[in-house]
């Protein structure tokens, strides 16, 4: 058994070269900013409605003039960075510092789950095979065709409005998000399973579960990081989609889904309310396709010199 070891470590070798070329990566680079931005924002959201001496529910009404509109600026000052809402007059970085919050936990936190849940039944489909592979097939195919939209705008009428929002949305968006991820990790199960290093474990008495751990699950890593980084700003995407259209996050919860679908009204009055919650998100999910990309080409050499190779 000790010699399997040493095709994992010839493995290590080769993922070190992947990480070299990543950090070379601009795009990389430039999106791992733009997140980090973003996770600081969230992070310490309350620190910074402690520094400016805003929260996102506290209205200011002195701001406003006659019609409700925001004097000046949009109402841009030194204690109102991004300025305030029309009507209400809430403070929009503390909107969006907040909605950080929101989009990034419920986009990593459902991502989490569909990557479980896609990985367990992927490995499962891609190395037993038959009429498992075929029940689990025909399930995504399921989960492919069924309207996700419908779905969760039927379930946000019928769950108690009680029920934590962020919890919802994330078990929603991770239950049905499995599906994409289960199809690769089977392509790649179905591939590693048949290389020489698998067989070769195969042959010297190694067991299922350690042939699932050692050989095909490292193999498959960097692909599927790759694919994470373009799955957590779908979520976002979706999380913003829903709260738009009313059914995500329930107000005063700061949503930037939601902040802008207020802002689309007082667009002509007030272009500062809905360009800063859509940049936010725009900066967001532009980040991680950054990060995203920088990835696959970094691996993309690694991965045609090994075939080449081998």
């Amino acid at each position: 058994m000790r010699r399997v070891g040493v095709f994992r470590s010839r493995y290590k070798r080769d993922s070190s070269g992947v990480t070299v070329l990543a950090r070379t990566n601009t795009g990389i680079v430039a999106g791992t900013v733009i997140i980090a931005i973003f996770a600081i924002l969230a992070i310490f959201a309350d620190v910074f409605t402690t520094i400016t001496g805003n929260n996102p529910y506290s209205e200011h009404p002195e701001i406003l003039d006659s019609n409700s509109v925001p004097v000046g600026q949009g109402g841009i000052s030194f204690q109102h960075w991004f300025g305030v809402t029309p009507l209400r007059g809430l403070d929009i970085f503390a909107i969006i510092s907040h909605g950080a919050r929101v989009s990034l936990g419920i986009g990593v936190a459902s991502t989490v789950i569909s990557l479980f849940l896609g990985i367990l039944i992927g490995m499962i489909a891609g190395y037993f095979g038959g009429f498992a592979d075929t029940l689990l097939s025909r399930t995504m195919d399921v989960f492919f065709g069924f309207p996700f939209l419908i779905f969760a705008i039927a379930l946000s009428a019928v769950v108690p409005q009680n029920f934590p929002r962020p919890i919802l949305l994330t078990l929603v968006l991770g239950f049905f998000g499995w599906p994409s991820i289960a199809r690769l990790v089977r392509a790649q199960t179905l591939s590693l399973k048949s290389r020489n290093f698998t067989v070769a474990s195969y042959v010297m008495g190694a067991n299922t579960w350690h042939i699932l751990r050692e050989q095909i699950m490292p193999n498959m890593l960097p692909l599927l990081l790759v694919n994470v980084t373009f799955l957590i700003p779908g979520r976002i995407g979706a999380e913003a989609a829903l709260s738009f259209l009313g059914v995500g996050m329930n107000p005063p919860s700061p949503s930037w889904g939601r902040a802008i679908a207020d802002a689309v009204q007082w667009v002509l009055v007030d272009p500062w309310y809905l360009l800063f919650p859509g940049i936010a998100l725009f900066l967001l999910t532009f980040g991680f396709n950054l990060v995203g990309d920088g990835l696959a080409s970094a691996l993309q050499p690694r991965a045609s010199k090994k075939a080449v190779t081998e």
